[in-house]
């Protein structure tokens, strides 16, 4: 699909120059002199390079189509995720590159959403929120109020968070997946 160089927004996946892109920065610019702009910073899906380029307003660019389908969790070994589809029972793996830190994120049964670009898995979404256990926390202080103060916690995924001084060790927290921030007690 064809959109137009005003139109690109971060996280797009656009087909430029044989491959796939995806968006890290846009800035639109319009200088005194001449035409509007959007200067675009991309990263290759493929080959993990980065690509500045500059595109005129009027220009138009291919937006990646994307199949997003649904998977749950089952597992991971050395260099890979184990994914099932609940409706078909078709298995697929992902490579753990692809995944990134999330890969510590999942848990078994974890309902999350797979993107495909020709058949290939190019993304995974994980649910906005998702329970972890503490594992490890500073004890909180006398005299600190709620609001003043986070202090740092392990989870036992390994992630280091802050959290409220009311935490503790042991207790399970629900955590946002985009920042990585505490959201609530169990």
């Amino acid at each position: 699909m064809k959109i137009n160089a005003s139109e690109i927004r971060v996280g797009m996946l656009l087909e430029y120059k044989n491959d796939l892109w995806q968006v890290l920065k846009t800035q639109h610019v319009k200088p005194g002199k001449g035409g509007a702009f959007a200067q675009i910073e991309m990263k290759s899906v493929n080959k993990n390079t980065k690509l500045n380029e500059r595109f005129r307003s009027s220009e138009t660019v291919e937006k990646a189509s994307l199949e997003e389908t649904n998977f749950s969790f089952l597992y991971d070994d050395e260099n890979k995720y184990i994914f099932i589809n609940p409706k078909t029972f078709e298995q697929i793996e992902i490579k753990k590159e692809i995944v990134g830190e999330k890969g510590k994120l999942l848990t078994e049964n974890l309902e999350v959403i797979i993107s495909f670009h020709n058949e290939t898995p190019i993304n995974i979404d994980l649910p906005n929120q998702v329970t972890c256990k503490i594992d490890s926390t500073d004890a909180a202080l006398k005299g600190q109020t709620v609001s003043s103060s986070y202090k740092p916690a392990i989870l036992k995924n390994g992630f280091n968070i802050q959290v409220p001084p009311f935490i503790e060790s042991g207790d399970e927290i629900i955590i946002d997946t985009r920042t990585l921030e505490y959201v609530k007690k169990i």
